[in-house]
């Protein structure tokens, strides 16, 4: 594979991309209802930097996660699940003072924090104070494993578990020679900061020292009462490429060329029957760095970016399917009434080999057109 022009060199990078941050055992409720209800959970893996590995590593590209975890058994099996969808965990480390993070959830969107949010909202309670990962600091990480890729994956997550973890963001955020092609997802999560009033500053000085950052447009609202793709872009003219999130509308894509101007795209996202929303921002960044990597025109980028998504949308945890490779290229071609007309519901990233050659219909009910 020929590097992208616009991708950093960096010294014989192994890997396509490396993730840090934290990730954790999920615990999903077995039944609709309220946390205090619901008798039993399903265990699952979650966080947002090893789920973009996972979906990464997934479709083919060589990806690493680095992070730390406790030496218990959820430790053992975090590190397990990762390494079972092909992503190298060897440099992760093992803490023997602190535990493994862990959290419960219901479906539903998380809260952003925006006043009037709907009621709906998932109610998830985390147990990550403490954890493994929160000890994570500059002098402890593997900087050499950090810059040995083509993109390191970064979010606003990491910044909120310490102070420790925020030095690393701010270190990995710093323009420097050499470094890799720095991918900033915001992740505002409002109830994960100490102090409510730091995070939007800080995610925004963040947002200023990466290459390609991914925020959704109810975050930028709410962490910094922006309205609109290009009020954003207005906030955030230092990324070489901006992706706002429209939701189920879609994605505007900002990419400032040479003379300093910006191109500006927008593709429209899919009608998806969502079975939980959770773990879908985190697989629109996945295929959008994958096509980026593969030096795929701009609008292929958002358009794989909302392919990756409704894989997660529609399985209950973080994590969905993928389709394959040649099944995304053929979706990601498809006409803008054909794409238009397409509606994926569960299942559908299964069997593509049977596919039509124009990849609209398949022999599974699941993908059809409405």
């Amino acid at each position: 594979m020929t590097r992208p022009s616009h991708l950093s060199d960096t010294v014989d990078p192994d890997v396509d991309v490396v993730c840090l941050g934290e990730s954790m055992v999920t615990f999903l409720p077995g039944r609709p209802g309220r946390l205090a209800d619901v008798p039993s959970f399903d265990r699952a893996i979650g966080g947002a930097e090893s789920n973009v590995a996972c979906a990464l590593a997934r479709t083919g590209h060589p990806t690493r996660w680095i992070s730390r975890v406790g030496t218990d058994g959820f430790g053992d099996h975090l590190l397990a699940a990762i390494a079972d969808c092909g992503v190298d965990v060897t440099h992760v480390q093992r803490d023997p003072l602190r535990p493994t993070g862990i959290y419960f959830r219901t479906a539903g969107e998380r809260a952003t924090g925006i006043d009037g949010e709907e009621p709906d909202r998932a109610e998830v309670l985390y147990y990550r104070a403490g954890s493994a990962a929160s000890a994570m600091a500059p002098g402890l990480l593997d900087t050499e494993a950090l810059r040995s890729a083509r993109i390191l994956h970064l979010t606003g997550i990491t910044a909120a578990l310490s102070d420790s973890c925020l030095d690393v963001l701010r270190s990995l955020t710093r323009r420097t020679p050499g470094r890799p092609l720095v991918s900033f997802d915001v992740n505002y999560r409002v109830g994960l900061w100490r102090d409510p009033a730091q995070g939007p500053g800080v995610l925004l000085d963040l947002a200023r020292g990466a290459d390609l950052v991914f925020v959704g447009e109810d975050e930028a609202e709410a962490a910094w009462d922006l309205h609109g793709p290009d009020a954003v872009r207005a906030a955030l003219p230092e990324p070489t490429t901006l992706v706002v999130k429209q939701g189920s509308q879609g994605a505007t894509a900002y990419h400032r060329q040479v003379d300093g101007t910006d191109t500006v795209t927008y593709a429209p996202a899919l009608t998806v029957d969502v079975t939980a929303p959770v773990g879908a921002g985190d697989a629109f960044a996945a295929g959008y760095l994958s096509a980026t990597l593969r030096d795929l025109p701009a609008f292929a980028r958002l358009r794989h970016g909302h392919l990756m998504a409704a894989a997660s949308l529609t399985v209950p945890g973080d994590l969905g399917t993928p389709p394959t490779r040649a099944h995304a290229d053929r979706l990601a071609a498809l006409t803008p009434a054909d794409w238009g007309t397409l509606r994926l519901g569960p299942g559908w990233t299964t069997d593509s080999d049977s596919n039509s050659s124009d990849g609209v219909r398949t022999a599974r009910v699941e993908v059809r057109t409405t």
